[in-house]
């Protein structure tokens, strides 16, 4: 019993660490691109890549990995890919040229995928069934502590160390992970025994690349248009093969059958399609129509992922008590609320309002997150642990994706070339944030529904209580 519960307690700082790198890194990164574009000399359409090249690496092999997991071991698949982040982290660092830094990051992402594909299945597959949404509160929490001192901690290192400092400190926390794993986790949990659907594998990597590359753009030529129908067409096969074999990388019927699953997973992308371009537009607004300094405007936006971080431990220990089904729905109801207020900025809106109001999504997106994510991973049998925490996360980026595309493409609608020095480009940004809102507000809306749809129970909960 002493030894469970210490397994328990490193599991969860574990993945705790695990849940700080990626949102602490990706937030750190945005506040040196300035200092790479000086020391490379590259445009801002190159710079694109340092973000753009890590996300695509990362969604196209996150399902790969955690079924890959699921037949070989999760502890061993999760150990590789530490090994791989840490060496990568080195590399980008020392990167002697700009391609030689995007071809780290790529693999990067890969490695990423490969620790995020398998983290959540590690925890769900230690901590006992009545404690993973206390558990998937803290993972949360440390998720949401990442994106808050990524600008605070990133800027002091990018100011004294320079932008390779943050993958330097990236690199020691990945090296510390990966010591606690191979010194304090012992199992391998094995979850299914069926061969690798290696041309599955194939069509869903190429199909997602190039779906998400021509989402991406979607508005800004021909080509991208063509990359996203090809995607497409690719994914489209992907689901007409997995149908028909009898070891598929993605079991399609378990959409079909298992309602609790198919509609957890439906909200994720929903919420994340609603809520992530939410910071890039309230920087826009703070910096360009309410002239805010970029620091000043960081503290404000902080007001969000602090709140996040605070309530997510209590969200995932009531998630433990309460249906998710309740309690993701009302995260997802405040959520809408709040959303649907930013509709009504414009030049005179107080800032003491705007704080309140990041901070009442914030509420609403904890009392969602967590709970839902317990929701996802009870739902499916022991087996499907790394298949259940890889199609979570693919929703994730997938709907982050989706966000800044309906961004992208209102923008370019109702702003067209304007520029920030453009008399009418604060009125121009106001109407694109407004419809942008208005969308959001529609999409999470019907979250709700989605949420409530899944059912008062998920189905395979009591099959998870040994």
């Amino acid at each position: 019993m002493e030894e469970n519960r210490s397994m328990v307690k490193f599991t969860m700082v574990i993945v705790m660490i695990t849940s700080f790198i990626a949102p602490f890194m990706g937030n750190a990164i945005n506040l040196g691109i300035p200092q790479m574009a000086l020391e490379f000399g590259v445009g801002q359409s190159l710079l694109n890549w340092v973000v753009t090249s890590y996300l695509l690496a990362s969604a196209a092999f996150l399902l790969p990995f955690g079924r890959l997991a699921d037949i070989v071991g999760r502890k061993k698949v999760f150990t590789v890919g530490m090994f791989l982040f840490a060496l990568t982290a080195l590399g980008s660092g020392f990167a002697w040229s700009f391609s030689m830094f995007i071809i780290f990051r790529v693999l990067q992402g890969i490695a990423s995928a490969m620790i995020f594909g398998t983290s959540m299945a590690i925890l769900t597959s230690v901590v006992p069934p009545k404690e993973r949404g206390k558990a998937m509160g803290l993972s949360a929490a440390s998720t949401y502590i990442g994106l808050s001192l990524g600008p605070v901690l990133g800027g002091v290192i990018c100011s004294t160390i320079g932008w390779r400092g943050i993958f330097y400190f990236n690199f020691a926390i990945a090296l510390v992970v990966l010591c606690l794993t191979l010194a304090r986790l012992s199992g391998e949990w094995l979850g299914a025994v069926d061969k690798f659907d290696k041309w599955g594998g194939i069509l869903w990597i190429l199909g997602i690349l190039l779906f998400l590359y021509g989402l991406t753009d979607i508005t800004a030529g021909f080509q991208y248009m063509i990359t996203f129908i090809l995607g497409l067409t690719l994914l489209i096969a992907f689901v007409v093969y997995e149908t028909k074999i009898s070891n598929p990388l993605l079991p399609i019927r378990m959409f079909m059958n298992n309602r609790a699953f198919t509609f957890s997973n439906l909200a994720a992308l929903i919420n994340y399609s609603a809520t992530f371009a939410l910071t890039f537009l309230m920087s826009l607004y703070l910096q360009n129509v309410q002239n805010i300094e970029i620091s000043q405007s960081g503290l404000i936006l902080l007001s969000q992922p602090i709140l996040m971080a605070a309530l997510s431990p209590l969200a995932g220990r009531l998630s433990d008590r309460i249906n998710s089904q309740i309690l993701a729905s009302v995260g997802m109801a405040i959520t809408t609320l709040g959303l649907f207020f930013f509709i009504f900025l414009d030049e005179k809106t107080s800032i003491l309002l705007v704080i309140i109001n990041l901070a009442f999504i914030g509420l609403g997106f904890a009392f969602f997150s967590s709970p839902n994510s317990n929701a996802v991973m009870s739902s499916v049998d022991r087996a499907l642990y790394g298949v259940a925490s890889s199609t979570l996360g693919t929703m994730r980026l997938l709907g982050q994706t989706l966000s800044m595309t309906i961004v992208a493409l209102i923008t370019s609608i109702s702003m067209k070339n304007l520029t920030l020095d453009s008399p009418d480009y604060v009125t121009g940004f106001l109407q694109s944030s407004r419809a942008s809102f208005i969308v959001f507000s529609v999409l999470c809306c019907i979250g709700i529904f989605a949420s409530l749809a899944r059912g008062s129970a998920p189905q395979t909960m009591r099959n998870n209580s040994d």
